[in-house]
């Protein structure tokens, strides 16, 4: 679940970023592509081109960090658990797999991008409608969940260390899919501000980091009972920390917005 959930992530950081160069001229490549890797945990070293952002983010299969190297895990982590999963689950990562591992593919990476983000809603799909709610769906659902409010907190900061060179928050609903959902929200009033506090905070959209947190204590809770009380103790510790993320991220004054997402 964590490694699709971060093929797909990946597949919107990247695609609205070099978007951003396409639509705008006369945007500094070099900012917005350092600060793309900067957010993704790799170090730049001088002028970075967007060449550079695709072979690090999207194509490098020896590394889990990209959308291919993702896709690749996430195949070898079904067929290690083929006893507990769904065989149209390892159908789709397969078939997925495959295609995504293609040469062809490296010649037209938005198109390439788009079919990443369709692929991971066919598996999301397929999981939910043939999984039982054992703790094997908990676990699942726990790791996207955890990494889906990594990335948007990296959204969060790539949009803090491009500045003005960066999307705009706006942009950003749109690569994550939010941006109807904003709208409707706000009612039609659209800021800066406003678009912030809806992809970290809206308690209902289920891509918001807020969202994402609540959903990964309630797989902890579910874990926890259908453990039992033998291994009450680990669920609690890790409910703790997602509590205290949760809790500083809710209650924090909208200014420290994006020092929690940097952090």
């Amino acid at each position: 679940g964590r490694y699709v959930e971060r093929a797909e992530d990946t597949s919107r950081i990247v695609d609205v970023h070099l978007s951003l160069l396409l639509d705008d001229p006369w945007a500094p490549e070099d900012v917005v592509c350092a600060s793309l890797l900067s957010a993704m945990g790799h170090e730049p070293e001088g002028p970075v081109r967007r060449g550079e952002v695709l072979d690090a983010l999207v194509w490098d299969g020896s590394t889990p960090a990209s959308v291919v190297g993702s896709l690749g895990a996430a195949r070898e982590q079904r067929r290690r658990s083929r006893e507990v999963v769904s065989s149209e689950l390892w159908e789709s990562i397969n078939v997925t797999w495959h295609e995504a591992s293609r040469p062809g593919r490296r010649a037209y990476p938005h198109p390439f991008l788009t079919w990443v983000r369709e692929r991971t809603a066919a598996f999301n799909g397929v999981a939910d409608g043939t999984l039982s709610r054992d703790e094997a769906f908990h676990f699942l659902v726990l790791g996207r969940s955890i990494e889906r409010a990594d990335m948007i907190a990296r959204l969060a900061a790539a949009r803090a260390l491009a500045g003005t060179a960066g999307p705009s928050w706006v942009t950003l609903l749109q690569s994550c899919g939010a941006y109807q959902a904003f709208l409707r929200s706000a009612r039609g009033a659209v800021d800066e501000r406003r678009a912030a506090e809806f992809l970290l905070l809206d308690p209902l959209f289920p891509r918001s980091l807020m969202s994402a947190l609540v959903v990964a204590e309630r797989c902890l809770d579910d874990l926890a009972v259908q453990h039992g009380t033998t291994e009450r103790g680990k669920a609690v510790q890790a409910q703790r920390v997602l509590g205290m993320i949760r809790s500083e991220l809710e209650f924090a004054p909208p200014a420290e917005l994006l020092e929690i997402g940097r952090a």
